[in-house]
């Protein structure tokens, strides 16, 4: 179980754990999300990419930059495996 999480509690969350098929476009789907185990409490859920890598769809080259994402979850929190993809 990730985190000290149930099987219920994981309910809907079916991509941890398998390889994940990246889609080149807007994909809602590849986000899940899942019920906050302490919704009362503030805390900071934090993310930093430090070698984000891309290709300009332009010109080819190559674009480098840093990711940081920080946010406090409220009733739901959710999974950033969308960003593990550039993180590789």
């Amino acid at each position: 179980m990730a985190s000290g999480r149930s099987e219920k509690e994981l309910q809907g969350v079916t991509m941890l754990g398998h390889k994940t098929d990246y889609p080149t476009d807007y994909a809602p789907q590849v986000l899940e999300a899942f019920d906050n185990k302490h919704p009362d409490n503030d805390y900071f859920v934090k993310f930093n990419c430090p070698e984000f890598t891309s290709l300009c769809p332009m010109t080819g080259q190559p674009d480098f930059a840093t990711i940081y994402i920080s946010y406090v979850p409220d009733k739901k929190d959710g999974r950033v495996q969308v960003f593990e993809v550039v993180s590789v």
